[in-house]
Order: C-alpha cells, then structure tokens, then sequence
C-alpha cells in the first residue's frame, strides 16, 4: 500500500495492559506512554521524527523488487516495501520509533485509570463529569454513555498527537449484532463531531463476525472506514474485502501458536504440509485476493514475531511489529546481497495477478458458506479475541462505577 505518513496510514493498536514501573508497557500491538505531568501534543508532533521513510517518498519506489541505494540500515530498507509500525513502545521511545497511528481501546483506558498522573487522565476525568451521562436514570445506561465519551476523548487526544488514523475500538459485547454494532458506531461518531475530529481520520475497529462484516459492509456504504480485527481464516478475510473494510488485520503469530498445540483444521495443516507458515501463508492468500480483484481493502500483518517474519512479507501493506524486532532492524546495516536477509518484495499488486484461486474461494461469501469455510483455529482465535475484549470493556465499566462520581461532581 504505497502510502505517504502525510496521509492516515494505519490503524496500529494502542493498548495498555500492563504497568511496569510508573509507565505503561503494552502486549498487543501498539504503544505506550509514560506519565509526564503536562505534555502539548502539538510540540510533540513537531518535535519527533518519523519512524522511516513512507513508501511514497523512498529511495526504492513501491513496485521495485529490491532494495534500492539509499537505505542506510534494514529499518529504512523494510520501510521502503511495507509501512511499519512499533508495536511496543514505551513513552522513552517516541523519538526512536515514533507512533505514526493508534487504537484507543478498552484496555488503553483500563491502564489509564492505573495511571492517575497519565496525560490521558484527564480525558477520562472529563468523561465521567458529563452531566448529559450522569443525569440517564439507570446505572447501565450511565456507564455506558461515560465508557463512550472516555473512549472518545482520549481518540480524540490520540489524534492531535499522531499524524494518521486513530482506530477506535467498537464494544465487543456487541459483536455478535449487526444493528447493535452500526448504532454504537454512529454514536462514537457523534461524539467525535462534538469534538471536531474529522472523519478522515477515524476508524472504527469491528471484530470479524458475520454480523461484524455486515456491519462494516453498511457502515463503510456510508462513508465511515472500518477496521475488522481478529482475521484469522480465508474465508474471513475474503468476505471482509467483498464488505469493502478499509483495514483487515491478521495476527500471524497467533495462528503459528494455535498450529504448534492443535490439529485438526484444514486449512493449517495445508499450509504446513506444503512447508508453509500458517500465519504468513494466510497473510499471502489475502493480500494477493485483495489485489487480485481489486478490492479497496488494505492488509495489516499483526502479531509478527521476528525479523523473519517481516522480510517474508515485504510489501504487504501494514506490518506491526515488536520494539525488539525494530531495534534489530535500526541496528543492522542494510546489505543488498544478505544471504540470511533477502531485500525482496514479497508480496505486490502485479504479482498477486499471477496468484490462482480455486473456485470454492471466489465465491461471493455469505453467513452460511463463512460458517462452513472457518475452521477450528480461526473459531476459536475470534471467539477468544471477542470474550477477552468485551471482558475488558465491563471492567472498564466496573471501574467507573466504583469511582463514579468524582470529586467537585
């Protein structure tokens, strides 16, 4: 996906589920921040430089096959296939590798109300004062409305202080209702308005149920960009290009994972019998079926645990990928005849022509043939994925409602 940091790039996560010694470190893709006690987010963004050179304005263009003359070290390098993303960056770190996007998420706000002197807190603060939520007349309903304006004021942050996209997380519990999930966007988007975020750089992060995609489907009719998460089948990533998602998101470690300690689904042990990796086969198959047919969707390869990894999927449209892996990367200067390391696309439009499908994939999908097509790992991975998100949500929730109402309220 040749894109310029000038324009939204990705939807890299933003997530903070654990605290280490008075700042926030993360576990899923994203990044962190330390507790200064005031920053401007405008010095910020002026000050930082960027974590590499977007594909636009690289010394290798888009489409060349190899590494060009200008890269300095294997960061630059990879930079100049695929745009990368720190997946685990702590506040220290901003200089080196420089958030370009974020999700703001319901474990994001858990570590903030961790954190009472994070320059977050006071986005929640002023959440949990609004008087249009305090003054709903059942406890749920205010919760709720306080949980929604939280999420949005801290995207709202988010935004001044990266140059692309925020993703926003959208209330798991919901996932499993298409109706449900189209309102509780629309309202995130209200309340966004209220804020003057533009709708540009906004995304809106759905898990990848048949209800999800249909959602998605009716919401990006509307111009609203989405971004279906926990992809971890064909099938599912097939149907959520055919529903028109602007992000697709497949976490390449998590089906090697499942493949290491199960059996059992077919479209694993294919790969694997064909001395493939599973995750990365599957992020091949998509991008190439994106491309192939020219679907709008762009591909984000999550959960990517070495250098490996990436070099196998150069030029796939968005990699995050860990803070150890990106330092490696800086650390390591580039060389064109690398016998471990090869600086070749892997993946790009004009090869994806040459990809065949098999007519069972280029069916249009629907709920039924989805249901059919999934397999255990990828049944499994979302069912995990949605019960662990909508977990954290009614913590949030139960948080709030332990310290609801706060003082001078």
């Amino acid at each position: 996906m040749p894109l310029s940091l000038q324009s939204p790039p990705s939807a890299a996560t933003l997530s903070a589920s654990s605290i280490q010694k008075g700042r926030w470190k993360t576990v899923a893709a994203g990044f962190s921040l330390g507790s200064p006690p005031a920053v401007n987010f405008s010095t910020i963004r002026r000050s930082i430089p960027r974590i590499h050179a977007s594909a636009s304005s690289s010394s290798s263009s888009p489409s060349s096959p190899s590494l060009g003359a200008g890269e300095s070290n294997e960061l630059d390098a990879v930079s100049a296939f695929s745009e990368i993303v720190p997946d685990t960056v702590v506040f220290d770190d901003f200089e080196r590798f420089p958030p370009t996007a974020a999700t703001v998420s319901s474990a994001l706000l858990l570590g903030i109300c961790g954190l009472p002197d994070t320059i977050f807190r006071n986005a929640v603060d002023m959440a949990l004062a609004d008087s249009t939520c305090a003054g709903l007349d059942t406890t749920d309903s205010k919760l709720s409305c306080f949980f929604d304006k939280a999420i949005v004021n801290v995207g709202g942050d988010l935004v001044k202080l990266v140059p692309g996209r925020v993703s926003t997380e959208v209330d798991a519990r919901l996932a499993y209702d298409t109706n449900a999930i189209i309102r509780k966007v629309h309202d995130l988007l209200r309340l966004y308005n209220e804020i003057d975020v533009p709708h540009d750089r906004l995304l809106f992060k759905i898990p990848a149920t048949w209800q999800g995609i249909e959602a998605a489907k009716l919401l990006e009719s509307e111009g609203i960009q989405t971004h279906l998460t926990f992809v971890y089948s064909f099938a599912q990533a097939a149907a959520a290009a055919q529903a028109g998602a602007s992000v697709i998101q497949i976490f390449v470690g998590r089906l090697r994972d499942w493949a290491r300690n199960h059996s059992g689904d077919t479209e694993i042990e294919t790969a694997v019998k064909s001395g493939e990796d599973p995750g990365l086969a599957l992020v091949r198959r998509s991008y190439n079926y994106i491309h192939k047919y020219g679907y709008k969707s762009k591909l984000m390869a999550a959960a990517v645990r070495n250098k490996q990894d990436l070099f196998s999927l150069l030029g796939v449209d968005y990699v995050i990928a860990p803070l150890k892996v990106l330092q490696s990367l800086k650390d390591s200067p580039a060389i064109p005849d690398d016998e471990k390391y090869s600086f070749v696309r892997k993946l790009s439009p004009d090869t994806a022509t040459h990809y065949n499908f098999t007519n069972k994939e280029l069916i249009k999908w629907d709920q039924l043939s989805l249901a059919s097509a999934m397999g255990p790992a990828s049944v499994e991975l979302l069912s995990a994925g949605v019960e662990g998100y909508a977990n954290q949500a009614k913590r949030v929730e139960e948080f709030f409602g332990k310290i609801w109402p706060p003082p001078n309220v």
